[in-house]
């Protein structure tokens, strides 16, 4: 993963209002369908990451855990769970990070 592509493209994404920044705002596009990827930072809490990772498995959204501060570094918001719309940035988002669909088990973690 390129961080530095990938932090350019988070901020533009931010910038341009394809993200939705935050727990509720992120469980509210997922779960109408219109969540192209879903970004946690590594600093995430383990319940908060379980519950993302559970709903976004249910509905078949790509999830990325990413390293800790990069959402805060790309964004300049202090929040810990980014959902990206579906869409070209959320598709060149995946291309970058090099995301796939969630096929992670508990043991993985």
């Amino acid at each position: 993963m390129n961080e530095q592509k990938l932090a350019g493209m988070l901020g533009l994404t931010v910038r341009a209002g394809q993200a939705s920044a935050g727990m509720d705002a992120c469980r509210i596009l997922i779960k109408s369908g219109n969540c192209g990827v879903l970004l946690i930072d590594g600093a995430t809490r383990d319940n908060t990451r379980k519950k993302s990772e559970d709903l976004c498995r249910q509905t078949g959204t790509p999830v990325a855990v990413l390293p800790p501060g990069t959402i805060e570094r790309a964004t300049g918001k202090d929040n810990r769970v980014l959902a990206i719309r579906k869409g070209s940035f959320a598709e060149q988002i995946l291309q970058i990070a090099d995301i796939q669909q969630i096929h992670r088990t508990d043991k993985e973690r």
